[in-house]
């Protein structure tokens, strides 16, 4: 079974995205990956986020972006 991979910076991960990260481990569907730099620091800087199979989304809080993460996933049927 295909599971759509979710990578994390470890940078944004200590901004805030870790409770994020937290509730999408939670989904077996995922492959929640960390990384120590995805090279998208002006996003990282501004934003939570994450890489969704390659796509930055991001949000506003940790909750929005888990939010966005699934709705990413849903337009591209990837769940």
């Amino acid at each position: 079974m295909f599971r759509p991979m979710i990578e994390f910076c470890i940078s944004n991960l200590a901004s805030g995205s870790q409770k994020a990260r937290e509730i999408l481990e939670k989904d077996s569907n995922l492959d929640i990956i960390e990384y120590g730099c995805l090279n998208y620091c002006g996003k990282c800087a501004a934003f939570h986020y994450a890489l969704v199979e390659g796509t930055v989304v991001t949000g506003e809080t940790p909750e929005q972006l888990v939010e966005n993460i699934y709705q990413y996933l849903e337009e591209q049927m990837l769940i």
